[in-house]
């Protein structure tokens, strides 16, 4: 019986086709898959997914900012069409590289970007904090659904009143290998309540639940490994450039605590949207409020190569409005 494919393939959830495809080379020698959508010389968005996840989790805010942005994705090491490293090439170390050959290999000389990361994803901007790179490349970044530190104690997935119980069952999750098997009812009921709000539709749930589950055990367990002692507080503290910040009230992975923690601590935090009833997985739980912050991050701090001006301003087409906004 053949597999399913690893993600939708039709719908608002399945990925556009992208203009060019590259294969980046990292500071160790992996190799990343990345793509390039969108208008060639246009405001420029590079964007990393997060945790078992590729490309593919990006699709609906890549259909909404192609329009009139260059929208930048890869597959993070191991997950999607990038080859999984050998065992030393885990470590938020080798995401910021990874991140960084992106940047230099995506973008013209000269040519700077928005750079948004969702859950691992943000991590991996955190952790490139100090790099020259990052500094140079990026204008602004927003930081999504996401945590620095201490994911097992403040992970919500399994209620356990204890907070050593706790901290153990998550850091179980994190690193277990076990296979999730098919995408069947059960398995989508289960992720949909540990990623994702009481709201998210069946569409929604069908587009991560394939995500997800292409992702290799091995590759899953290596990666939660690192996520079970992340400690990237110095990294938020340092990521000095205009910093935006959205996340669910709803996450049970990586709770509301982590992005008003992050929102404090951020030298130039440009605001705390918090979308109301959302889980984990808000770039396809509310795409529109995702993109309606690149786009607004894009208008306020990007320059237009070969421009005084910064991006014209562009509407989300379709997009929701955010929810609910704070300025830390």
């Amino acid at each position: 019986m053949s597999r399913r494919p690893a993600h939708v393939t039709s719908g608002p959830y399945a990925p556009p086709v992208p203009r060019t495809t590259l294969t980046v080379t990292s500071a160790d020698g992996a190799r990343l898959y990345a793509e390039i959508h969108g208008p060639e010389h246009a405001p420029a968005v590079v964007l990393a997914h997060g945790w078992t996840c590729s490309t593919a989790f990006w699709a609906p805010v890549v259909r909404d900012l192609a329009a009139d942005h260059k929208v930048v994705v890869y597959d993070q090491r191991g997950h999607g069409r990038s080859p999984a490293p050998g065992p030393a090439g885990h470590s938020t170390h080798a995401l910021a590289d990874d991140l960084v050959a992106v940047l230099e290999a995506a973008l013209e000389p000269g040519e700077r970007a928005v750079v948004g990361g969702h859950s691992m994803g943000g991590m991996t901007i955190m952790a490139a904090a100090e790099r020259p790179q990052l500094r140079e490349r990026a204008a602004a970044a927003l930081l999504c659904s996401t945590g620095s530190a201490d994911l097992p104690a403040e992970s919500r997935v399994f209620a356990l009143r204890s907070p050593q119980g706790r901290r153990l069952a998550h850091r179980l999750m994190l690193r277990s290998r076990a296979p999730l098997g098919p995408v069947s009812p059960l398995a989508k009921r289960a992720l949909k309540y540990a990623t994702m709000g009481a709201g998210s539709t069946a569409e929604q749930i069908e587009a991560c639940a394939r995500i997800v589950h292409a992702c290799p055990a091995g590759v899953r367990a290596r990666w939660g490994n690192v996520l079970a002692g992340l400690e990237l507080t110095g990294g938020v503290s340092k990521l000095e450039m205009p910093t935006a910040v959205i996340a669910g009230t709803a996450d049970r992975l990586t709770p509301l605590v982590h992005a008003r923690r992050m929102a404090s601590v951020l030298p130039d935090c440009r605001g705390l949207t918090e979308l109301p009833g959302l889980g984990h997985m808000t770039p396809i739980e509310d795409p529109g409020a995702v993109s309606g912050r690149l786009r607004a991050l894009v208008q306020d701090h990007l320059r237009v190569p070969g421009t005084d001006a910064a991006a014209a301003p562009a509407e989300a087409p379709g997009g929701k409005r955010q929810k609910k906004e704070k300025t830390a």
